[in-house]
């Protein structure tokens, strides 16, 4: 019995070392990416950025963009995530929208062992912030907790709204 379970217990610790291993590092390559705000996500800031989704695929803003969603908290990012469950996969990009979530702040081997395999269930494509000095130049005198809807005219932001229900991002975004 003694043999038993000092087996198992070396099991599980190779199981886990070999997890650790695997998803443990991140694979976000901080030289293919950029963020720029001029004065955080205030009315007149001039935005751009080009991030990585949950597909590796590059998300780059464009003039066209009109609504950028910002998910800086767990809470707000699973209430964004239950209203776009509902809707069609043509949802953004016929608002002329991107949904942008900060993952910065989660450790690699939790992101890439949960958060990724998660991520990539959705049929939409969702632009990740990996570096935290990039959340903090758009968290910048907003409260990181709401749902953060900007809207943009040529990448400048004309309006920015901070929302905590599905109704009220449905709202913001029609």
């Amino acid at each position: 019995m003694k043999k038993i379970l000092i087996s198992i217990v070396l099991l599980l610790a190779v199981g886990v070392g070999a997890l650790f291993a695997l998803n443990g590092k991140s694979n976000y390559d901080s030289s293919k990416y950029f963020a720029t705000a001029s004065n955080g996500l205030q009315i007149g800031s001039k935005l751009d950025f080009k991030l990585p989704d949950q597909f590796n695929k590059t998300v780059k803003l464009n003039d066209d963009t009109q609504k950028l969603i910002f998910v800086f908290a767990k809470n707000s990012g699973h209430t964004v995530r239950e209203f776009l469950k509902k809707e069609p996969k043509s949802y953004l990009p016929s608002h002329h929208t991107i949904f942008v979530a900060d993952v910065s702040g989660m450790p690699a081997i939790i992101r890439n062992t949960f958060a990724l395999p998660d991520f990539r269930k959705s049929p939409y494509s969702l632009a990740l912030i990996y570096d935290e000095n990039i959340a903090k130049v758009y968290q910048k005198g907003i409260d990181s907790d709401k749902i953060i809807v900007v809207s943009l005219k040529n990448k400048t932001v004309t309006g920015v709204k901070m929302l905590q229900t599905a109704k009220q991002l449905q709202e913001a975004l029609n």
